[in-house]
């Protein structure tokens, strides 16, 4: 049966039958019965910007798929490098494919000498760690001047794998930069997660070996924020991807948006909570300040979800496994009480609210040597795959140039006034 909604113009008594495709209904259907007519939807709430077929989120029932495949699977069998493949090419690789696609993307890792020793060492001594890889990825778009030839795919495919390939490098970079310590060059006999936690901790020893527990925990939380279908920092992406900018300017605004704590900060404002709370013995009060309305419990709820965060439920598991290994962070035992109080209070289960992605990143981040200024930025390396999963499809799909319209509220027509005659 072919399901579809009739809208009436009251105004004119006209009606217009409007199909109802994929879960949606097109504006440009409304336009024809409602010219000069604009639906009003700030944060675009309930308004679908593109059609994708990149990352499947159902928030009612709490799945999350990338190209079909549920995120539990992938989370438990798969590597990050292998889900950017598929996030990039729709398909898992195969056995050829998966050995071709690791080297590209081993052998992309170093980054251009000037960029460290004249782009990142001008930073300020005390420069946060994001800021600087906002402005050196924006930056490595004038480092390859063929980044902006967009309809050759050879050219825009070698683009992609430098992105994928050098942020570990440059989030690195920036790290030891801000703490003061020499950078660590890419060992290209690692994996994607190990050769990251080489260059974030080597010190002086002739070779780091990280833990391979805590590298595949790592790899388990990028594969966790690889992909978000149409957040913030990707709708960046691909308003500013719509205009043809080359990958490296796109990525650096979808990164600029990440640096906003309303969208990447979310960890650490569950971590500055949980200090705030103290001790397991303050969890009953703060709960109660929260059913007050004076203040917010971080990490719960979602904008997508009214269910749990799938990805929640994976993470709690890895931080055991990650504090098996670095001893327990003392903020644990706080968050697991706070949770046990929410979700056994009618208030929260009402309300839908449920522990998301970032209750429990921030604990293993911390646990395993991270400092809070780097949580967005450990967010933004995974995060890149995705964006550029999204360019790639924008610039297939012919998106048209983002231009939104808006509803005017100013003044209505007025006279310019002479500065002597203005009250």
């Amino acid at each position: 049966m072919t399901q579809s909604i009739t809208v009436t113009d009251n105004r004119t008594g006209e009606a217009r039958e409007i199909p109802i495709t994929d879960g949606g209904v097109a504006a440009s259907e409304f336009a024809r019965l409602l010219p000069g007519v604009w639906f009003y939807d700030p944060g675009f709430m309930i308004t679908a910007m593109t059609e994708s077929a990149i990352t499947y989120i159902d928030g009612e029932a709490g799945i999350l798929r990338y190209r079909g495949y549920p995120i539990e699977q992938l989370a438990e069998h798969s590597t990050y490098v292998e889900v950017a493949y598929l996030l990039l090419h729709g398909e898992l690789p195969n056995a050829e494919q998966a050995a071709a696609w690791q080297k590209e993307i081993t052998y992309h890792t170093y980054i251009h000498e000037n960029v460290r020793k004249r782009f990142l060492e001008g930073f300020n001594y005390d420069a946060h760690p994001m800021g600087m890889l906002v402005s050196a990825v924006a930056a490595l778009s004038t480092y390859y001047k063929e980044a902006k030839v967009l309809d050759d795919p050879e050219i825009l495919h070698k683009q992609i794998v430098r992105l994928i390939a050098k942020m570990p490098t440059l989030a690195a970079a920036a790290h030891r930069f801000s703490v003061g310590m020499p950078f660590v060059y890419p060992d290209n006999t690692m994996t994607y997660a190990q050769n990251f936690l080489s260059m974030m901790w080597k010190v002086a020893e002739p070779r780091y070996e990280p833990d391979p527990i805590l590298a595949r925990a790592l790899d388990i939380l990028f594969i966790l924020h690889a992909d978000h279908e149409q957040n913030c920092g990707t709708t960046a992406m691909r308003v500013v991807g719509s205009s043809h900018a080359d990958p490296y300017s796109a990525t650096a605004a979808a990164t600029a948006a990440l640096y906003g704590p309303r969208h990447g900060g979310a960890n650490e404002a569950v971590l500055k909570m949980l200090t705030r709370i103290g001790s397991i013995e303050n969890v009953p009060a703060f709960v109660e300040t929260v059913k007050q309305g004076k203040t917010l419990l971080e990490g719960f709820g979602h904008r997508v979800y009214k269910n749990f965060d799938p990805r929640a439920k994976i993470i709690k598991e890895t931080a055991d496994s990650v504090f098996s290994v670095t001893g327990k962070n003392p903020l644990l035992d706080i968050a697991l009480k706070l949770e046990e109080v929410a979700l056994a209070d009618d208030y929260f289960i009402s309300r839908r609210l449920y522990p998301n992605v970032d209750f429990y990143s921030g604990l293993i981040y911390q646990a395993m040597g991270f400092p809070v200024e780097m949580f967005t930025v450990l967010f933004a390396i995974p995060r890149t795959a995705g964006w550029l999963a999204h360019y790639q499809e924008l610039l297939r799909q012919d998106t048209k140039l983002a231009r939104p319209r808006q509803l005017y509220v100013g003044p209505e027509v007025r006279d310019f006034v002479a500065m002597d005659a203005r009250s």
